[in-house]
């Protein structure tokens, strides 16, 4: 079969730029495609530019310059996710929308290692019944080790309307995290921007120039004995935003492995540096959204309840949420 190609003249956005940038740039719709692949297409000789192969990625190109590349083979098709039959806590479900108390440790969308037994393949067989044009989407994501409230859409129209709804500032997106360390003040923010970590690209890193703005409003509700219980809400929504904000004010949450260290090995109580030791994921809960119903306009207020591994890690600590 012959490789589709792919013929474009380059705009004044393009001109005296880097042949690699200018090709990812021309084909951002296709995000399978990523710059490394395209520079040993480059390398290759399979990218034309005005009918002579492409030299090197760093060629700087002129504008009305017409440039050939080659499109990949369209991926396999995905195979269908499962509808498996698992308990789900419901916390609402109206016609539009559903939202849940998703417990900690399971997984919410399939993945590689994960094809079966998340929270969507429990949705899917929930939304059996809903009808044909109907089948969940879910709006928001939580790590595998948080709890709390997810969203899920029972239409593309209304999975679209509550992605805008959850960008809005007014939209109260609330958190609750046990945490390391002795927090003095009551209240206060977290304005750091947030990027990849250049060593391992799982985790995140702060700065105070570098990466995408994200804000966190903290406020303290209870401390005692090296612990503390955060409400904190989130006016940016970035990955593990909650978790590096707090380690960058040396209160890392408990049981978070990637961001946490042993901490509990600091404590004095025996018995609370055994309760951190074993909880068995980070101590967060995503515990309260309110936002305004996308369908109705009628004001929403979902609040999770506490699990019970933190109401005994909050207990050992002598503290209440």
């Amino acid at each position: 079969m012959t490789a589709a190609i792919r013929v474009f003249r380059t705009d004044r956005g393009d001109a005296k730029e880097r042949l690699d940038l200018v090709l990812v740039r021309h084909m951002a719709d296709l995000p399978e495609v990523s710059r490394n692949q395209i520079q040993g297409w480059i390398d290759g000789g399979l990218v034309r530019i005005n009918g002579a192969v492409a030299g090197k990625p760093s060629v700087r190109l002129a504008l009305g310059d017409e440039v050939e590349v080659p499109l990949p083979p369209p991926p396999p098709p995905k195979p269908a996710m499962l509808a498996q039959e698992m308990p789900v806590s419901v916390l609402f479900e109206d016609e539009h929308l559903l939202a849940v108390d998703k417990p900690p440790g399971l997984v919410v969308h399939p993945a590689s290692g994960h094809s079966q037994g998340t929270l969507i393949n429990a949705l899917l067989w929930r939304a059996r019944d809903w009808g044909e044009d109907r089948r969940p989407s879910l709006v928001n994501r939580l790590d595998r080790g948080t709890s709390g409230v997810l969203l899920a859409a029972k239409t593309p129209a209304v999975h679209a309307a509550l992605a805008r709804t959850l960008r809005r500032r007014e939209t109260e997106k609330e958190y609750l995290a046990v945490a390391y360390g002795e927090v003095l003040a009551e209240k206060g923010r977290i304005d750091l921007k947030i990027l990849r970590d250049p060593v391992d690209f799982k985790r995140r890193i702060t700065s105070k120039k570098e990466g995408r703005d994200s804000l966190t409003l903290w406020e303290r509700l209870a401390g005692g004995h090296g612990l503390a219980l955060l409400r904190c809400r989130l006016l940016t929504g970035r990955t593990h935003q909650i978790r590096v904000h707090l380690e960058s004010q040396g209160w890392p949450i408990v049981g978070d492995a990637m961001y946490g260290g042993p901490r509990w090995k600091g404590l004095e109580d025996p018995v609370l540096a055994a309760a951190c030791r074993d909880f068995p994921r980070q101590a967060l809960h995503a515990w309260r959204l309110a936002f305004v119903h996308p369908a109705t306009g009628e004001p929403m207020e979902i609040v999770a309840p506490v699990p019970e591994d933190i109401e005994r890690l909050l207990a050992a600590a002598g503290l209440r949420a």
